[in-house]
């Protein structure tokens, strides 16, 4: 499986982005996908994940401002991000974890940055 992130970018606090992931390869092996971000000198942290089954789950910090979603026909998965803050300010991966519960697969970040 490879994944191709896309549409970070520079916005104002309050504004939105929206990212997406497309998804190719052994599409059929995910059982779940997901955002990660990693601000600078920080670890990477749980954004949101949807499975195969269209459950959602996502952090605290992002509950009610941040929408995950999937569509198969087109093998994306997108991240729609309102009322950004500049504590949102990082890299974002997109994930994909395989039935098998041993492989993960990630793609290459792309930055959000928030000014103030």
């Amino acid at each position: 499986v490879q994944l191709q992130a896309s549409g970070g970018g520079l916005v104002q606090a309050g504004g939105s982005l929206r990212l997406s992931c497309a998804a190719s390869g052994s599409i059929f092996s995910i059982k779940a996908m997901g955002w990660y971000r990693q601000a600078p000198g920080k670890q990477r942290d749980l954004v949101a994940v949807i499975t195969s089954g269209g459950s959602t789950t996502y952090a605290d910090s992002v509950k009610g401002r941040f929408t995950i979603s999937r569509d198969r026909a087109r093998n994306t998965m997108y991240l729609q991000m309102d009322s950004l803050k500049p504590e949102d300010t990082a890299v974002y991966y997109c994930n994909a974890d395989h039935f098998n519960g041993r492989t993960v697969y990630w793609g290459e970040g792309t930055q959000v940055t928030v000014s103030s």
